[in-house]
């Protein structure tokens, strides 16, 4: 993918979107300021991340991300962290439902949880968007995403062309998936599982889920290379798995010999991507996801027509219904392309060349 391409990907992806956010050291604040060029609205918005141990991007990237872009627009809001428990889960919705939130954005620990809270809220007159994770069954209004079988597919497209660029023609590789509560995990997988099927030519030899979890995902590689030695190249669902997966490669002496892939494009993603132990990163700017959920945030309170925000839809497989979503575009980030994700404001240099700095000076990260 060439350069130009990338930095047009992200910059278009969202076109005519605008921003959200919230944010604190103890995991929660509430806050307002400003007015939004793109709009502004008087209300209360109310976000739940889901943890902080699946991916640091939940916190570096989207909580601040969201904070601006409600600042930007005005919002009061409230940002919390689940921290991966359903009953806190739960304990936020509840809070925020009776603080008089005007619209709720979610992102679900699993369908049950989700669902639950969604059916709170909608009993208030409370308006669900479901952020980057659909609740399937849990009948949203809306649905802020990235196009999440792209990301897969970007995943096996990028182990493909990086065993290929080293000579690998050939070989046995694994899967190892997110969690299976995680609709997007299954979304993930159809995208690059399809691509690996469709290239031929790489046998899958293993395939385990990680559960979203850097500690899982080391011990899944152990057994992997216990029983498949020889294995070539991992397709592993994000950074924080992959970084769990070099820490066990690092062991066995074998970091950089059977690479990996990943998506988040965290700093330690792309210090991995720089190193060559992992191939490439998927990058989801989550400054468009925010702008998106927010620009719906404000219509909705105002009652505006949303039909030019959510111009794609989503089918909820268990509901048989389509749900209006707003989907960006995911670009695949090789080592010569790490700094575009600097220069977009999700990633920090100093973060990324810490103890590396020869190998930033090289890919001309700053």
């Amino acid at each position: 993918m060439r350069l130009a391409s990338l930095v047009a990907a992200g910059a278009l992806a969202f076109g005519a979107l605008a921003a959200c956010g919230s944010s604190d050291s103890g995991g929660g604040s509430e806050g307002s300021s400003g007015s939004s060029s793109s709009g502004s609205a008087t209300g209360k918005v109310g976000v739940i991340l889901p943890d902080s141990k699946s991916s640091v991007r939940w916190e570096t990237q989207d909580r601040p991300n969201l904070q601006k872009a409600f600042d930007a627009a005005g919002l009061e809001s409230i940002i919390q962290n689940a921290e991966g428990s359903p009953d806190t889960y739960g304990q936020l919705c509840d809070q925020m439902i009776s603080e008089g939130v005007k619209v709720l954005i979610a992102t679900d620990l699993d369908p049950d949880s989700g669902k639950a809270c969604i059916d709170k809220a909608k009993a208030a007159g409370v308006a669900v968007i479901d952020y980057d994770r659909l609740t399937l069954g849990g009948g949203a209004d809306y649905y802020v995403s990235f196009d999440n079988v792209k990301v897969g597919e970007l995943q096996g497209q990028g182990l493909i062309d990086c065993l290929q660029g080293r000579g690998v023609k050939s070989g046995n590789i694994a899967f190892i998936d997110g969690a299976a509560t995680d609709n997007n995990a299954t979304l993930f997988k159809q995208g690059y599982e399809q691509v690996i099927k469709d290239d031929g030519s790489y046998d899958v030899v293993a395939d385990q889920t990680g559960n979203w979890d850097p500690d899982t995902a080391g011990k899944v590689f152990d057994q992997m290379y216990a029983a498949h030695p020889d294995l070539v190249g991992l397709v592993t669902a994000n950074d924080g798995m992959a970084g769990g997966v070099i820490a066990r490669q690092k062991v066995a002496g074998v970091e950089g010999k059977i690479p990996v892939t990943g998506q988040d494009a965290t700093a330690e993603g792309l210090a991995n991507v720089l190193q060559g132990y992992q191939c490439g990163t998927v990058f989801k700017d989550t400054s468009l996801e925010a702008k998106a959920a927010s620009d719906l945030a404000i219509a909705i309170i105002n009652g505006d027509d949303t039909a030019a925000i959510a111009t794609a839809t989503v089918n909820d497989s268990e509901l048989g219904k389509d749900v209006p979503s707003v989907l960006a575009t995911p670009v695949w980030v090789t080592a010569d392309q790490v700094q575009t994700v600097v220069d977009a404001g999700q990633a920090n240099a100093a973060d990324i060349c810490k103890g590396i700095e020869q190998l930033c000076k090289k890919y001309g990260v700053s």
